[in-house]
């Protein structure tokens, strides 16, 4: 039977099944397609009607591809190099890959030129990708002939009872994802040598399908470096490890463990602040979306008061301009991520004067009409906090001398991992956690918050990551075992999404992530928990509230 096939502006009709690369003429351009919005790679067969859509580096999720192939060859490279090498991948700093060496544990000197020369040569090549399929079984075989331990580990979490491979020449190895068809596809990186490894930068979609320029981020690589060995001494840092805690009936001992991480931050940070409490006037607490600010910023509150502290807190979100006066974003709707949507002079204004001791009259907020303005009074050592995207953002907070502002970075930082050579994208764990939070208070349906977030993410690029790296302290929001609690609230609302939906190719990379975790019995999370400001039971709402 006849089907029809829209693409590239034409409309043609079939008899047969038909590949997308036959669809081209120079399919290099393009490293994968959406057919009738199902993210496909480029060998798919269509034999029905559909609606094609290309997708060049310039495409999010071309770019996952791109760098999920990326992986594939780097790793195809150092096998060829030296099929005794044992490395791991994790996400870096300037939005980029890091390779760290585990056999050798120092890096051989002349690596970085050799494993550049062998992965041009691969691409010069032009080796193709070839999709295996075996079952279980199997693959648990490969896997322990080839010496794959951490994919071992994993294999008996996999719902499925196939295993995918792509093999390229005598190499296999599966990078949990779509692939590009080969070699050719994949031919612009940068390796830079960094702190003892590699850091492979590859081309953004929110750079047009270009590689950022490197921007180093000494705090923000010292905060994943602790995350990562602190996850190694407590056997968090894989999913196989996690899941171990499930199977061992060790459920209350590793959330406490995590919790105990958070509170002996707290404590770091209380010492630091009460160190220089006769000079601290305001404490500002910036990350990017759903890092978990507001329970944090009460946490921390309640840690002051324990040294005998009295800080206040003041909402960011009360001094919004009207949404006719703020600044329009690219779809020319108003652009609530733009520092200047604030009134910066009436909050500077009202910073300057709090400290001073003068009576101050505190603006409403323009998003909650039950909201009631309220005047405020301070005594000479009243520490202010305040919290949100800009608090980092002098000029927020222009009027008040540097040296009497205490700044704090938070954002969940994981360096967790499927395995050795697929780590966990922290950008998809804060996406769980919004659309968690906003599908329970404020009936969000999961589509409109994977809409919105391509906007969020521009803003945090724009105004919020910058300012990481001049902050006193960095808190690690993360909760290694908030994945296995957020499965049970996630899965629900990303499978109500239909498949042939635009927003699905997102709903099915979340989903296939959510998959291989355990699930925990959330009973035993403590009220104050960071992570209970996602999936509800935080005493900090209940009282707000």
């Amino acid at each position: 039977m006849a089907f029809q096939i829209s693409y590239l502006g034409q409309k043609k009709s079939f008899e047969h099944p038909v590949a997308l690369k036959s669809l081209l003429s120079d399919h290099h351009t393009f490293i994968a397609a959406r057919v009738n919005h199902r993210l496909r790679e480029l060998d798919y067969e269509v034999y029905y009607d559909a609606t094609v859509e290309f997708l060049s580096k310039e495409d999010q999720d071309a770019t996952r591809i791109y760098e999920t192939s990326l992986r594939y060859l780097v790793a195809m490279s150092l096998h060829s190099i030296n099929p005794h090498y044992r490395f791991r991948f994790a996400y870096h700093i300037s939005r980029s890959i890091f390779l760290e060496f585990i056999e050798p544990s120092t890096m051989p000197e002349n690596l970085p030129s050799l494993l550049e020369n062998t992965m041009a040569r691969f691409v010069e090549q032009q080796l193709p990708f070839q999709r295996l399929i075996m079952p279980n079984e199997e693959a648990a075989a490969l896997y322990q002939r080839l010496g794959m331990d951490d994919k071992l580990a994993i294999l008996p979490y996999r719902p499925e009872k196939t295993v995918h491979f792509y093999q390229c020449g005598d190499y296999l190895n599966y990078m949990y994802g779509h692939m590009a068809l080969g070699t050719k596809w994949i031919d612009t990186w940068k390796l830079i040598p960094y702190q003892g490894g590699i850091i492979i930068q590859y081309p953004r979609s929110e750079t047009q399908g270009t590689i950022p320029p490197f921007e180093n981020a000494p705090m923000y690589s010292q905060t994943l470096q602790e995350s990562h060995e602190w996850s190694k001494i407590t056997r968090a840092d894989s999913i196989s490890a996690i899941n171990a805690f499930i199977k061992e009936e060790r459920v209350v001992d590793f959330i406490n463990l995590c919790e105990a991480k958070h509170n002996r931050m707290l404590v770091e940070l209380g010492e630091a602040i009460h160190a220089k409490k006769d000079h601290i006037r305001l404490i500002c607490i910036a990350g990017p979306s759903s890092s978990g600010k507001t329970t944090f910023a009460n946490r921390l509150r309640i840690e002051l008061l324990s040294r005998g502290l009295q800080p206040i807190r003041i909402s960011i979100d009360d001094y919004y301009l009207p949404k006719d006066q703020a600044p329009k974003d690219q779809d020319g709707k108003p652009d609530l991520e733009n520092i200047l949507a604030l009134d910066l002079d009436q909050f500077n204004r009202d910073l300057a004067d709090l400290i001073a001791g003068k009576l101050v009259t505190l603006p409403t907020s323009k998003f909650d009409a039950n909201h009631q303005p309220k005047s405020l009074q301070i005594k000479d050592n009243t520490m202010i906090i305040i919290e949100g995207i800009h608090a980092l953002n002098d000029a927020l907070s222009s009027l008040i001398p540097k040296d009497q502002k205490y700044k704090i970075f938070i954002s969940p930082q994981s360096q967790i991992s499927i395995d050795d050579h697929n780590p966990l994208s922290l950008t998809d764990m804060r996406l769980l956690r919004r659309m968690v939070r906003d599908k329970k208070y404020r009936n969000s349906p999961p589509e409109q918050t994977i809409d919105m977030w391509p906007s969020v993410r521009r803003g945090e690029f724009r105004w919020i990551y910058r300012t990481q790296e001049e902050a006193n302290y960095v808190f690690n929001s993360f909760l290694p075992y908030e994945l296995c609690v957020m499965k049970r609230y996630a899965l629900p609302v990303l499978t109500s999404i239909d498949k042939d939906s635009r927003y699905f190719p997102t709903a099915e990379r979340l989903i296939r992530m959510l998959k291989y975790f355990l699930d925990i019995d959330e009973r035993w999370i403590p009220s104050n928990s960071l992570i209970r400001e996602f999936i509800g039971g935080s005493c900090f709402r209940e009282v707000e509230d």
